[in-house]
């Protein structure tokens, strides 16, 4: 008797890629206070440039051993380098030149206005609609980043860094957008890895022109094991699962689902770095992890044999 084999469940698949969220929100959320701690002895350039050198070596190994192919189509070479200049090469840029110039708490959550803008470009390039859940994120969404924003500006208080934050959740999410808009044939692995690689050049040249060559001195124990968290967990091993999650979910969901990780950086730079939120912050991050389960609360289903 033949016995008919069926695919997944859709339902099944956004599960299990939606499981794959509160281990971004870790990764990228514990990075906040990683680079922070970088950035007390190693300047921006410099540790972008050497954090996506290990970061493109180690990734490199790992596929190697998995037996995975650096292939990418010639027609696909464009998307690529278009969405790793924005999603990674602009993105890491700003953000960290965002931790210069204003809290660790603040930056983290502003640069989560991505998920607005993904949402919005996402509607407008993709047709994606604004289904119930989706429209409720976003709302909790805006209302967490209006109670963290509207003190700041309303003490006149809003800094250059805040800008940059803003801007690096800008650059994130149309790179994001592009992506869906012009799919790579291409694993995630073997993207992130693409993409990481081609930042170097990128950032070689700023760290050159901005800050010289670097001269290398000793660094104090926290922020060496600060900066292999960084190179590794968060660049290699975080990128690779942001791609995976935006190959398997909708840019709206998966973006607003990633508000985890501003969430984690808060309470990150709270407990490490001494950094007291204010009850607007607290007020602000409750509505943003509530953005997050409104969006992914519902993702799991039974899958049909």
């Amino acid at each position: 008797m033949a016995v008919e084999i069926t695919a997944p469940d859709s339902r099944a698949v956004e599960a299990r890629t939606a499981a794959l969220v509160p281990l971004l929100g870790m990764l990228w959320g514990c990075n906040w206070v990683a680079v922070r701690i970088c950035l007390t002895e190693i300047p921006p350039w410099t540790l972008r440039v050497s954090g996506f050198a290990i970061a493109t070596v180690a990734l490199f190994g790992f596929m190697r051993v998995r037996g995975e192919r650096l292939h990418v189509p010639r027609a696909h070479w464009g998307p690529l380098v278009l969405v790793g200049l924005l999603s990674i090469t602009a993105y890491n840029l700003f953000s960290a030149f965002a931790q210069l110039s204003a809290t660790t708490t603040r930056s983290a959550v502003l640069s989560y206005t991505m998920p607005i803008w993904a949402v919005l470009l996402a509607r407008i390039v993709l047709g994606e609609k604004l289904d119930r859940r989706r429209t409720i994120g976003l709302a909790l969404g805006v209302a967490g980043l209006v109670s963290l924003g509207w003190p700041i500006i309303a003490a006149g208080q809003f800094s250059i860094g805040l800008l940059y934050a803003l801007m690096s959740g800008l650059f994130w999410a149309a790179g994001s957008v592009l992506l869906k808009r012009f799919p790579i044939d291409a694993s995630p692995l073997t993207i992130t890895w693409w993409q990481l690689l081609l930042a170097l050049p990128v950032t070689i040249v700023g760290m050159l022109v901005v800050e010289g060559i670097p001269e290398f001195q000793p660094l104090q124990t926290a922020t060496i094991w600060a900066f292999f968290y960084h190179a590794i967990l968060a660049q290699a091993v975080g990128t690779a699962v942001w791609f995976t999650i935006l190959e398997g979910l909708p840019t709206g969901i998966a973006s607003i689902g990633s508000l985890l990780v501003p969430a984690v950086g808060v309470l990150g730079a709270t407990a490490l770095l001494g950094e007291r939120p204010t009850a607007g912050d607290l007020l602000g991050l409750t509505f943003i992890v509530a953005a997050s389960a409104a969006v992914l609360v519902r993702l799991p289903g039974r899958a049909r044999a």
